[in-house]
């Protein structure tokens, strides 16, 4: 790049969009180049101080410009690190099922909590008599029951009854009317744990807690040898 062109680059960097603007109107009633007629409008901005102080102090102005704005680009990158990093997956996790042997009949439900430190609760027992879908959310309330005694932080519940979580979801005068009861504890107990959320999985990804409650099952028939 010539001297000249360098000369007319830091004229134009120099110019605000006013100054262009006047210079180009000079240029084009005096007949004269863009940049003589550039350095006139600013040598005539600058006045006694001279175009070079000018010039010097409009360098410096766009130098503190550049660092502020990557102050606070980098001020941006690192609220967005902070919130990725208070995004991550909860520290507690939970999964619930429930049955009925028959349907309806004696209901059984399985879960299981996790949480930091290694903590880790099974649940695995008899729940009465009803249907599946009474079974599916005695176990997710009990599941919320414990991580309430356990002062669990924010948690992710999985299950894999679709009826329930979207039960769990609705608006009352959508929600199933038999269900009403179970669903009024379970937000009950939800409203306790701030942060969580409730999330269908596949039956397949949900093994630990179906077998625990297929576990309770099993004992069904001695218990009712004894009744």
């Amino acid at each position: 790049m010539h001297d000249n062109d360098l000369d007319f680059a830091n004229l134009l960097a120099a110019a605000s969009k006013g100054e262009l603007a006047a210079s180009r109107k000079l240029a084009e009633r005096a007949g004269i180049p863009e940049s003589a007629a550039l350095r006139a409008t600013l040598s005539l901005r600058a006045g006694t101080a001279g175009l070079e102080h000018l010039l010097s102090m409009r360098a410096a102005a766009r130098e503190r410009s550049d660092v502020n704005a990557a102050v606070r680009q980098a001020r941006a990158a690192a609220s967005v690190s902070r919130r990725r990093q208070t995004s991550v997956a909860p520290a507690w996790s939970a999964w619930f099922d429930g049955s009925a042997h028959p349907n309806p009949g004696r209901c059984t439900i399985g879960a299981v909590l996790e949480g930091p430190g290694g903590v880790l609760v099974e649940l695995s027992c008899g729940a009465g008599y009803g249907n599946s879908s009474e079974a599916e959310y005695l176990a997710l309330i009990a599941v919320l029951e414990a991580a309430l005694e356990h002062g669990a932080g924010p948690l992710a519940i999985h299950g894999d009854s679709q009826v329930v979580i979207d039960d769990v979801n609705a608006p009352d005068c959508a929600g199933a009317a038999s269900l009403g009861a179970y669903r009024a504890r379970a937000r009950a107990l939800l409203a306790q744990l701030p942060g969580a959320t409730l999330r269908w999985i596949p039956r397949h990804k949900n093994t630990r807690a179906d077998a625990l409650s297929q576990r309770a099952a099993l004992i069904l028939p001695s218990e009712q040898a004894h009744e």
